[in-house]
């Protein structure tokens, strides 16, 4: 699992009504489990007066120590629903259009007509495929995350090879400066060669 994977290029939202029921569907990118969690966590506060808030991820978890691959973690819960009317519906729609790192919730405000199972299943999946589209799917390579801690000193030639290089970074100035990078994996290591290098070696990289 080291080649590039599809993902989604944003957050994405859907809605629509079966039978009196409102069925809303939420996506986003989600790099980590953590981030995931995150964002089931803010649909379900801004839909805290919803029946269900039906979440399914797959994200990318590091099998071991940095370069000994990767494992997916594959989540869904039906919120109350019945067994496997929800969840799995959603998840399946990750799984068949072979996203990863990505989180879909669908929430879902009864409108009085039980939908019965199958009416259900399709209800969660269409929403959930509704709003992967409005994200829309890229192409990712395999992304490595570490922090960059030095002194004053040398933080203006730290974020001088970061902003050359082809990566992402958030600085934080406190009493040190800390970066935190993310960077395609196969190029993790020459990077941090790279600042260690520049620093001698008095950059902090873990």
């Amino acid at each position: 699992m080291t080649d590039a994977y599809r993902t989604l290029a944003g957050r994405g939202e859907a809605d629509f009504e079966v039978q009196g029921s409102e069925f809303i569907g939420y996506a986003a990118p989600a790099p980590a489990v953590e981030d995931a969690e995150a964002f089931v966590e803010s649909v379900e506060r801004e839909h805290a007066d919803a029946t269900h808030n039906v979440p399914a991820y797959r994200v990318r978890v590091e099998s071991g120590g940095p370069g000994d691959g990767y494992m997916l973690r594959e989540y869904q819960s039906d919120d109350g629903e019945p067994t496997g009317s929800a969840g799995k519906p959603a998840l399946n729609v990750l799984q068949q259009q072979d996203v990863e790192n990505a989180v879909v919730v669908v929430t879902r405000y009864y409108g009085g007509t039980n939908l019965g199972v199958g009416g259900l299943a399709r209800a969660y999946s269409r929403a959930a495929k509704e709003a992967i589209e409005a994200a829309g799917v890229v192409e990712q390579r395999p992304q490595e995350r570490f922090t960059v801690t030095v002194e004053y000193d040398d933080s203006g030639t730290v974020r001088g090879i970061l902003e050359s290089a082809d990566c992402d970074f958030d600085a934080d100035y406190g009493e040190d400066v800390a970066f935190d990078v993310t960077v395609a994996s196969e190029d993790a290591g020459d990077l941090r060669e790279r600042i260690q290098s520049a620093t001698s070696g008095r950059a902090a990289v873990e």
